[in-house]
């Protein structure tokens, strides 16, 4: 797995995109008090559930992957170019 450059600003942009989505959708609430963490693995799985990105094997599920993961799919959603793309 190869970092992509502002890997760690797309993470971030992508978690926020992420809570809107699920939040939009009506299927959860986030708390102030829920971790990163939380939100990323349950973002994750409802995109996988959504059928919006592909699900890795069981065994590489782990937040670093999973980070890598929504900031593939946030960058995918940005236009060509976007500053954080470059």
């Amino acid at each position: 797995m190869k970092k992509m450059k502002h890997e760690n600003e797309l993470f971030k942009a992508a978690l926020l995109a992420g809570v809107e989505y699920a939040e939009g959708r009506g299927v959860v609430e986030f708390e102030p008090t829920d971790s990163a963490s939380e939100k990323l693995l349950y973002i994750y799985r409802l995109l996988v559930h959504d059928k919006v990105i592909q699900p890795l094997p069981e065994d590489q599920v782990a937040e670093k992957t999973l980070r890598h993961k929504l900031a593939i799919w946030y960058s995918k959603q940005l236009p060509a170019n976007h500053p954080l793309l470059k």
